[in-house]
């Protein structure tokens, strides 16, 4: 390796942490729990479903809601389950097709869900369906909100 190739090598200058430097950086950089991030999606859901059943006066509103959460949560669910455990088990090839093939399992059965609404969900009011689909989208971005806060 000559001078000239050291200046291109990006991990000319890596150092790995020792044992201790690599507890303190876990500990100043806890990891997210996806459980967490679905616990908040369904209490949302909820939420807003209890809301707008309140506001309305209407049972349909309320199922509809909560139906456009679920059709976020159940299939983020099921994507967590089915990577827990097996990306830093195996090769990077393996996790990346893992990942790619889950993703594929939620999003179709995202879609198999809102195809099927009209006909799980008496009287499905397709805007608060959207609205409970939404807030239960907008979790992942209040977890990550949190998570940056509590850090600095």
């Amino acid at each position: 390796m000559t001078v000239e190739d050291a200046d291109d090598d990006p991990w000319a200058g890596f150092k790995p942490l020792d044992a201790e430097q690599a507890r303190q950086w876990r500990q100043a950089h806890p990891v997210l729990s996806p459980w967490r991030v679905l616990g908040w999606q369904a209490a949302a859901g909820l939420a807003l479903a209890a809301a707008l059943g309140l506001l309305t006066g209407k049972a349909s509103i309320a199922w509809s809601a909560g139906y456009g959460a679920l059709a976020v949560a159940l299939p983020a669910a099921l994507f967590a389950h089915g990577l827990m455990g097996r990306i830093a088990s195996v090769s990077a090839v393996t996790a990346v097709t893992g990942f790619v093939l889950w993703e594929i399992v939620k999003i179709a059965l995202t879609v198999a869900m809102l195809m099927a609404a009209p006909r799980l969900v008496r009287g499905l009011s397709w805007p608060a369906l959207l609205a409970g689909l939404a807030v239960a989208l907008v979790m992942y971005w209040v977890a990550l909100a949190v998570k940056l806060r509590r850090r600095s």
